[in-house]
């Protein structure tokens, strides 16, 4: 895809995210269009967010778990960039019309104390590399029509970030079993979905690494400080003004959001 087209769909995914209209399906305008033509709109598209004086705090690793593979029928992993701009404090009152049609999933944030820089990075690279772990929410919010993605119109959309609610607390990761640590997503006093850390790529660990891996492929590493989100645990939870949502991983600890 030439560099016009590439700068033409992420200009108009960032009109989308400023303006909160959510627009057409690129697959289904564009024929051809490869991961890494996605990829590409991805950086055109955060580019204009860096330039408006945001910063990268981490990345995040996409559709992991069976159950948003399914809901999405998307298949395969995706990544993208956590930007200043997308942190809230945790407790936080999200004003709904600030989104475009948010979903919330519950998940285990790493934070990292030293580089990864694949390939070659291993499930015990990354325990070694990490500060602590944090439950948080990770709010997605396609820029793409009624959430009509294919795994390219993912890519390109950012891997359909929104905003990122951190926990209460940074645990050692050696204290707890992240495979086998609960995670219980209540929405307004009800259980919403369950599940547990072995659902994101049969342990958060091997989504780190898979993150580390491909990216390091591109040339780019993780690095020491930053946020990096492992993956759903569950699936995503469709929310409305008025809800309140907390989310709670066995050993770890707990983050709420409300809408309003």
């Amino acid at each position: 895809m030439d560099q016009t087209l590439i700068d033409r769909y992420g200009d108009e995914l960032h009109r989308a995210l400023i303006e909160r209209v959510p627009v057409a399906p690129i697959t289904g305008r564009q024929s051809g269009i490869g991961i890494e033509d996605a990829y590409r709109i991805q950086q055109r598209m955060i580019g204009h967010r860096l330039q408006a004086g945001e910063r990268v705090i981490g990345k995040k690793i996409g559709v992991t778990s069976r159950a948003v593979q399914e809901m999405l029928d998307v298949y395969q992993p995706d990544f993208g960039w956590l930007l200043s701009g997308m942190l809230v404090d945790d407790g936080t009152a999200i004003a709904l019309d600030t989104l475009i049609q948010p979903r919330a999933e519950g998940e285990i944030a790493f934070l990292l104390k030293r580089d990864l820089q694949g390939p070659g990075v291993t499930a015990a690279d990354v325990l070694a590399a990490t500060e602590g772990v944090i439950a948080c929410f990770e709010i997605v919010d396609s820029r793409i029509r009624d959430w009509k993605i294919r795994i390219q119109d993912t890519v390109a959309d950012n891997a359909s970030c929104g905003l990122i609610v951190l926990g209460d607390r940074i645990v050692d990761p050696h204290k707890v079993d992240l495979a086998l640590c609960g995670m219980v997503l209540e929405k307004n006093g009800e259980i919403e979905c369950t599940g547990a850390g072995a659902a994101a790529l049969g342990h958060p660990l091997n989504c780190v690494a898979w993150l580390a891996n491909t990216l390091g492929r591109l040339g780019i590493g993780l690095k020491a400080g930053e946020i990096i989100l492992s993956g759903s645990l569950g699936k995503l939870v469709p929310v409305a003004r008025g809800d309140q949502l907390r989310v709670t991983i066995g050993g770890i600890g707990a983050a709420s959001v409300r809408f309003q």
